[in-house]
């Protein structure tokens, strides 16, 4: 009897796992890693308990907000998409109006966290929120959603320094600069999962704007990211444990050029996946110079 009833729950919590990516860690890591190294750079070292949980759990909210909403905007799309047929939305296993209801819980729970912030980090929340919302609907409109995907993964960037009590100076801009040229490498490299598809479906990437120079561009943009992530190293002195963060960073790259070189789905997805850990060799070497 509880075996079987342990089974009920479960059949009814999965479907919202896989609605808000929880099973999928991978979104909300590179939606995190930005925002934590700039929590170092502003605070100089440690950012207290109360900052970095904020923001670590408004992060994974905030993300998981943004998937679903995602998914309300392509549950007629999404079934017909070898990568997302299984998604709850399009298999109906849960409907429009709850998953509606979900994002309002999801947002009110960001609302909750941010509020024990300043009043300068609450007004740029908001603009989280609409940039998050309008997100899932630009690969309708333009081939260029990447870029607006890079907008909202960049805004947890001013909203650290501020939450610190910081300014937005230079540091923000190339922090902002470096991380929006890797996030649109990166998600070219997951639009190019399903490049085939989307034509089919008449929707937008830059994948699908690139077309065959899609690796070439990808390197340049990962180049330019990481030429970005060294001149904001020289401008704040950072030592020599930064530079070989950013060294391997560059390795990182090159092994994901490698797999794009290959032209398969698979090592497409596998190239994205490994931005977790550029992100997080980033982070090592940023909060070496603060130890």
């Amino acid at each position: 009897m509880i075996k079987g009833l342990k089974q009920v729950d479960i059949s009814r919590i999965y479907p919202i796992i896989s609605l808000t990516r929880l099973n999928r860690p991978i979104g909300a890591l590179l939606l995190l890693w930005p925002t934590i190294w700039a929590l170092w750079i502003a605070s100089e070292g440690w950012p207290g308990f109360h900052i970095f949980l904020v923001f670590s759990f408004g992060t994974i909210m905030a993300r998981s907000a943004g998937c679903v909403i995602n998914d309300l905007a392509d549950r007629n799309f999404d079934p017909l998409v070898e990568r997302t047929k299984s998604r709850p939305l399009g298999t109906l296993e849960i409907s429009a109006k709850s998953a509606a209801i979900l994002v309002g819980i999801l947002f009110s729970g960001c609302f909750l966290l941010v509020i024990t912030l300043n009043i300068e980090t609450i007004l740029l929340s908001f603009g989280a929120i609409v940039i998050m919302s309008v997100y899932p609907f630009m690969k309708r409109y333009t081939h260029l959603p990447q870029v607006i995907l890079g907008i909202a993964f960049s805004w947890g960037i001013p909203m650290a320094f501020t939450a610190i009590g910081n300014d937005l100076n230079n540091t923000v801009v190339m922090l902002v600069i470096a991380n929006m040229l890797w996030v649109i490498a990166y998600d070219t490299q997951y639009a190019m999962v399903d490049k085939e598809d989307d034509i089919l479906l008449g929707l937008k990437s830059t994948a699908i704007l690139f077309g065959k120079h899609a690796r070439l561009i990808t390197s340049v943009l990962q180049i330019l990211c990481l030429t970005m992530l060294i001149t904001l190293g020289t401008s704040n002195e950072f030592g020599l444990f930064y530079y070989f963060a950013i060294l391997g960073a560059g390795a990182l790259f090159c092994y994901q050029q490698i797999l794009l070189s290959r032209e398969n789905r698979d090592d497409y997805f596998k190239a994205f996946l490994n931005n977790n850990w550029v992100g997080m060799i980033i982070f090592f070497g940023v909060a070496a110079n603060f130890l």
